[in-house]
């Protein structure tokens, strides 16, 4: 049983990247020495991005617009034209000391080209005022290419909501020391354009959530055979079209055998499934089985929840996907500890809620409190995809590409990472190497595709991982 999901670079709350900076400082750097750090980093990006174009530095009172009259300073030293403009003088000992070592003058407004945003960062947990939320849409509609640092003013860092309307949206986005929660959920995701991380020293945070990074798979071992690799049961319902392109998934993202509850027509059948019409209590019953994947084509009537209850009584790790979800009701979980993988898209996710008698304001914290609730890793899908366990573990994993939003993506997901469950046996690991295969498969398969390609394009995402 091969695989090793990965989490890399942590994301932060507002609280934690203060702590983080606090050790930075408790080891002999200062709030100065960092500021610096992360303005030249930042100035190195606005100067590829630049050309030579005019560049207008946005600064505010607090350390962020610290960081930008570093960057102003840089840039000066660099040869760019730079102009700075500062509604408000500093309120820190670290942003006027940055204010002094600039020199120059602000002006009202800068020369149309690149901006740099530096009004507001990862601190701010208030809308803007009238007057700067007006300033920083002008000066956005002023210039060609927006470049946001650490974040776009006006976004709330831990939960990724907008605090102010129409706001601008950007081209590139410079997180600063570390990733912030916002970097990775939506509404914000979609104004920063693309994101980059400037270094400041930070590394592993105890109790931080990460974003998903590639996994490690290997080739089967020499003396692998086809049940040591993993069997998957998709059980199979009302629509066949969905459970088979799931098992098709499933086949492709490394398990050895699946099989395939359901009856099924010739001509829908693939050459490689293995299609049963047992009673589902036998197929159930056997030992080989290593993961269980219900949802796809399920349906949502009595009988579809008798073989949801059927498949949750016996114990075997399981994915619930589509339907399984729709129609899941608490007690349906009781006494069951059997590793779960739950994958709700955002409709899914607040019916499930409301099942579930949670209370949880946004997706994060929604997805957790599900995870806690069911007591099963929960793949919070969408263009900002959270997996979350039950102990509160996070990854973030922000979509490659906005060509999965068809349907059918989702039984394609379904299946890795029910072969994934089968293969390692943990709900959390598999849950991160299937959002990763599925991710890497969309990547492959180009634009306009659809959901039978993906499925094809998952072996290609697993050779990408070896």
């Amino acid at each position: 049983m091969e695989g090793g999901a990965r989490a890399t670079d942590p994301v932060l709350t507002v609280a934690q990247m203060r702590a983080a900076e606090q050790v930075l400082i408790d080891g002999g750097e200062t709030v100065e020495s960092l500021m610096v750090r992360a303005g030249k980093g930042a100035a190195d990006w606005v100067w590829r991005i630049a050309g030579q174009r005019p560049v207008t530095v946005l600064c505010g009172p607090g350390n962020n617009g610290g960081d930008g009259y570093v960057i102003a300073r840089e840039l000066l030293q660099r040869g760019l034209e730079v102009s700075v403009v500062a509604p408000m003088e500093p309120q820190t000992a670290a942003a006027r000391g940055a204010r002094a070592s600039w020199g120059g003058s602000t002006v009202e407004r800068g020369a149309s080209g690149v901006l740099v945003d530096c009004l507001f960062g990862s601190g701010l947990a208030r809308p803007l005022s009238p007057d700067l939320a007006d300033l920083l849409r002008r000066e956005a509609e002023h210039h060609a290419c927006r470049i946001a640092i650490d974040l776009p003013s006006g976004i709330d860092a831990d939960r990724g909501t907008a605090l102010n309307p129409d706001l601008p949206s950007y081209d590139l986005t410079l997180g600063l020391g570390a990733w912030k929660q916002a970097h990775c959920l939506m509404p914000a995701m979609a104004q920063m354009g693309e994101i980059r991380l400037v270094p400041i020293g930070i590394d592993s945070v105890d109790g931080a959530a990460g974003r998903l990074a590639r996994p490690h798979f290997s080739t089967p071992a020499a003396g692998a055979h086809k049940y040591s690799r993993g069997m998957v049961l998709v059980v199979g319902g009302a629509m066949p079209g969905a459970a088979i392109m799931a098992s098709e998934a499933a086949m492709r993202a490394g398990a050895g055998v699946v099989r395939l509850a359901a009856e099924v027509a010739q001509h829908m059948a693939l050459p490689d499934l293995i299609s049963r019409s047992d009673p589902l209590g036998d197929l159930l019953a056997d030992t080989r089985t290593n993961a269980v994947l219900i949802g796809p084509g399920l349906g949502r009537d009595g009988q579809a929840r008798e073989r949801l209850a059927e498949v949750l009584a016996a114990g075997l790790p399981t994915v619930l996907d589509a339907e399984a979800l729709t129609i899941l009701w608490p007690a349906a979980i009781e006494g069951t500890d059997a590793p779960r993988i739950l994958t709700p898209h955002e409709g899914e996710l607040a019916r499930l809620a409301e099942s579930f008698g949670i209370e949880a304001d946004g997706k994060l914290a929604m997805t957790r409190a599900l995870a806690k609730v069911t007591r099963a890793v929960v793949v919070a899908k969408g263009p900002d995809t959270v997996i979350a366990d039950p102990n509160g573990r996070t990854v973030f994993a922000p979509s490659p590409t906005s060509w999965l939003a068809i349907a059918g993506t989702g039984d394609v997901l379904a299946g890795i990472a029910a072969s994934r469950l089968a293969a390692s046996g943990d709900a959390f690991t598999a849950a991160c190497e299937a959002v990763w295969m599925h991710g890497e498969a969309a990547r492959l398969s180009g634009p306009a595709f659809l959901a039978s390609e993906l499925a094809q394009s998952v072996s290609k995402a697993y050779a990408a991982a070896l």
